[in-house]
């Protein structure tokens, strides 16, 4: 059969496409990088785009990646493809970035590698190969690449500025896709216009054909290039003209896809099933194809011959002229010619030591359930797990459970792949995977999972569920009693973390209660997570002042952790940390976790981690570091398809000036999903607003209902500002008792010597509190002159202007933001204020603008 007929000129129909693909290389030629994302249906030309725009391009390196289905679920199998052709500018990395690229592609074992750093170093590997000329990086079939590769190739699209390099990805439109590659510009390919439908059909056909035939070919097809093209050959220019007087319509579609067919059926029997054997395939491993063809008999069988011109292409990688092609080959195979296929591939993939290639086709190959294979499938996904393609682990665990035979077997595969899922940041499959599981025939260990998975679900997607979620963990807890104790204690654990999370709107567990747990729980097992329950469960139940030793020896314990059990245990170490107002403590605990949550791949982790340091930073360093955290963590949402956090610093939108009653909405949002802590911030938030603006009333109104309902370590963080709020609002005796109630908790945390020169010095309060005493402020009218006291006792620098200072291990440690950033803070003031200005204090340092390479 004659291969079809393709125009030989440019693309016509696409001028203002090719000018936007080329305005990209000219800004790429002058050393401004750029991305773009080129999408449409099966067949409009998006390759043909793809080639068009980088052929030919004097001076620019033209680097090729494609989309292969069977390693679509191999960690960085693509980015391990780029490499190949920019290993020599490998050495130019740092350490870190190199290690990361070495053991994604499996170069060098270690732990999972953190795939923002194999994204800047795939930059820095382009970044490198521009400096010698431009670079055109095509990325065709990104649909079908591994997940782990897009999110890699997703952040160099997002980063390209100063480099000359040009990132063009084509892709069908898959969902999930654009989320994914979110941020990167869109170019998407409609059909073409009918008169360039027609001068292609008539192109295709080498002579003239009826211009209302071509008309309604060009409509009823979509101006779909490859349709017309396919029309072209597969029927003569006598047949295209009857179909202008036809009433059913022209093969188009699903239909298209039989043409394909057509012309594979055509083809000798055993070319026919060589060209199979490619489309069960579809890894473009020449190899690996010819070992398979040899176990079924058909070597020699591809060649050179002219039949195959029309089909595939042989170099520079075996590759179906286009993918409704290798799908027609595929669905019109019968099943048992399939699976036959399937096992050659599997066994000479076997052969070849490419043991998940082997385990894909191997379940591809098999009817029904298959215990053994679905063995294969799970061993394939832990080895995905430890390179941290939790996304890849996800799915290959949903195949394992899928050919494993009802019981508890295939549902504690579910949950496992339910897990996988949502460390990844796919909370869909996850809920998907844990609709699935059969609740009532669950063993009880396995029920308990179920639940820390259905929790950790909820409080990732914001559901309203969260406000249930101390109670569920709980119900977690005793799922594992007598059978897990080290699964119980974390239970427990995680108890009290959702606890603080959901605050005062909590009422599922009374806080007694969860204390008494906690502390029963302490004596299940030995280790870090016994001294922690021991701490939490002082904390909750005795005075402060008693729990202090218990909630050191805690966070001393968390402190000797390596990375892996720092994503356990991490999160409880922030709270216990502020619970003792130690700021140095909490910093350190936010970054070794945040560190770790990285290198091991855990993105539910880092989502919320980098929300924590966000919140923590606008108490305990600036409000600049707060918003980079806050970007930082809507930037991993985003890489990661979701359009919001789950969570907002309200307090720093509060503080930045936002319209307050967009701030206000999101306190309320965040009240009727249950995110208490959420709800608490924006209100402090808001009230440290009101004291700038001198609306100290107001401030006391919205501060007055925390304090009176104290909660855990949350209640005392508002002290300053009601303190501060109480005195000018005339509540003195308030406003003396918070004081009193910092006084203590700085007593109990201060360390050994300090705590005498702390009493020694006395109390210290904003402006107008003095030492021992409080008096009323001169005149409400008075507008605060400074965030510094001008009272006898120590310089305070928090945002509030208050705080028992005495050094390091007391309440007032420098705590609360500064408000010393360098960007600009809008201070609203009252109408009866006159206007004043904040200034950095005079040893402050603004910070500096870096490049970070991790």
């Amino acid at each position: 059969m004659t291969p079809p007929r393709t125009h030989p000129g440019p693309l016509l129909g696409r001028d203002v496409e090719q000018r936007q693909v080329a305005e990209l290389l000219a800004a790429a030629r002058d050393g401004r990088g750029a991305a773009l994302l080129i999408t449409g249906d099966a067949g409009i030309g998006k390759t043909a785009l793809l080639e068009a725009a980088t052929a030919a391009r004097a001076g620019f390196r033209v680097l090729r990646v494609h989309g292969y289905e069977a390693e679509s679920t191999m960690p960085f199998a693509a980015v391990h493809r780029l490499m190949i052709a920019l290993r020599g500018h490998v050495g130019s990395l740092p350490p870190r970035q190199q290690r990361a690229l070495r053991v994604a592609t499996g170069a060098e074992d270690g732990p999972p590698p953190d795939r923002f750093l194999v994204g800047l170093g795939v930059l820095g590997l382009l970044a490198a190969a521009g400096a010698a000329a431009p670079v055109v990086c095509a990325v065709d079939d990104a649909h079908l690449l591994d997940a782990e590769s897009v999110d890699a190739l997703a952040l160099v699209a997002r980063r390209l500025e100063a480099e000359p390099v040009v990132v063009a990805f084509a892709a069908r439109d898959e969902p999930g896709l654009a989320g994914r590659l979110d941020g990167v510009p869109v170019l998407r390919l409609s059909g073409l216009p009918a008169e360039a439908a027609a001068r292609l059909l008539a192109s295709a056909l080498g002579g003239p054909i009826d211009p209302v035939a071509a008309a309604r070919i060009a409509a009823a097809t979509g101006g779909n290039p490859l349709a017309l093209v396919d029309l072209a050959t597969d029927l003569s220019v006598r047949e295209l003209t009857e179909t202008s007087v036809f009433d059913e319509p022209v093969p188009v579609g699903r239909r298209l896809e039989a043409f394909y067919l057509r012309q594979v059926r055509r083809a000798p029997s055993d070319l026919q099933r060589w060209l199979l054997l490619a489309a069960v395939d579809s890894t473009g491993n020449l190899a690996l194809v010819r070992a398979a063809a040899a176990r079924l008999g058909l070597a020699g069988v591809a060649g050179d011959e002219p039949d195959l011109a029309g089909l595939v292409e042989i170099e520079p990688a075996l590759r179906f002229r286009h993918p409704l092609m290798r799908s027609a080959t595929y669905a019109g195979a019968a099943g048992p010619d399939r699976r036959r296929t399937h096992q050659a591939l599997s066994a000479a993939a076997d052969g070849s030591g490419l043991v998940e290639i082997a385990a894909w086709h191997a379940a591809k190959a098999v009817i029904g359930v298959d215990a053994g294979v679905a063995d294969r499938l799970e061993a394939v996904a832990n080895r995905a797990g430890q390179r941290g393609g939790f996304r890849s682990r996800a799915s290959l665990l949903t195949q394992a459970a899928g050919l494993t035979p009802p019981g508890p077997v295939k549902d504690g595969r579910l949950v496992m792949a339910a897990e996988a899922a949502l460390a990844a940041g796919a909370a869909g499959l996850a809920e998907q995977l844990m609709g699935e599981v059969t609740d009532a025939a669950l063993d009880p260990a396995a029920r308990g999972r179920l639940i820390t998975v259905r929790v950790n679900h909820a409080f990732f997607t914001a559901d309203p569920a969260v406000l249930r979620s101390p109670a569920e963990m709980l119900a977690a807890a005793d799922a594992f009693h007598g059978r897990d104790p080290a699964a119980e204690q974390h239970a427990l654990i995680k108890a009290f973390g959702h606890t603080v999370t959901v605050d005062r709107l909590g009422s599922s567990v009374p806080l007694a209660e969860l204390g008494r747990r906690m502390t029963a729980g302490a004596a299940l097992d030995d280790g870090v997570a016994a001294t922690i329950l021991r701490a939490l469960g002082a904390y909750v139940l005795r005075p402060y002042r008693e729990a202090v030793p218990a909630m050191r020896a805690a966070l001393g314990s968390i402190d000797r952790l390596g990375p892996a059990e720092l994503l356990r245990f991490g999160p409880v170490g922030v709270a216990v940390a502020a619970a003792l107002w130690d700021e140095t403590a909490m910093r350190r605990c936010l970054e070794r976790t945040e560190a770790a949550a990285r290198d091991l791949g855990s993105v539910y982790l880092l989502d919320a981690i980098l929300w924590l340091r966000s919140l923590a930073a606008l108490r305990t360093e600036t409000p600049r570091v707060a918003q980079r955290h806050a970007d930082q963590a809507r930037a991993l949402r985003r890489a990661m398809g979701y359009e919001t956090a789950s969570s907002l610093n309200v307090a720093l939108l509060a503080w930045s000036g936002h319209p307050r009653r967009q701030v206000e909405a999101i306190i309320d949002r965040a009240r009727e999903t249950g995110f208490g802590a959420v709800f608490a911030s924006g209100d402090g938030g808001l009230a440290v607003q009101d004291l700038a603006a001198g609306q100290y009333g107001a401030a006391y109104a919205r501060l007055k209902p925390l304090v009176d309902e104290p909660f855990l370590q949350a209640t005392p963080l508002d002290y300053p500002d009601f303190v501060e709020a109480a005195a000018r609002a005339g509540h003195l005796a308030e406003a003396e008792a918070c004081t009193a109630g910092l006084e203590a908790i700085a007593a109990a945390t201060a360390r050994p010597g300090r705590a005498a020169r702390r009493t020694a010095a006395g109390p210290w309060c904003p402006a107008t509190i003095t030492p021992r005493r409080i008096t009323p402020p001169r005149s409400r009218r008075t507008p605060r002159p400074s965030w510094r006291s001008t009272s006898a006792g120590p310089t305070c620098s928090t945002a509030s202007g208050c705080a028992g200072c005495g050094g390091a291990g007391t309440p007032v440690n420098r705590y609360g933001a500064r408000w010393r950033s360098s960007t600009t803070v809008t201070r609203p003031r009252s109408p009866s204020a006159p206007a004043t200005s904040w200034r950095p204090a005079a040893n402050h340092r603004a910070p500096r603008r870096r490049r970070v390479t991790a």
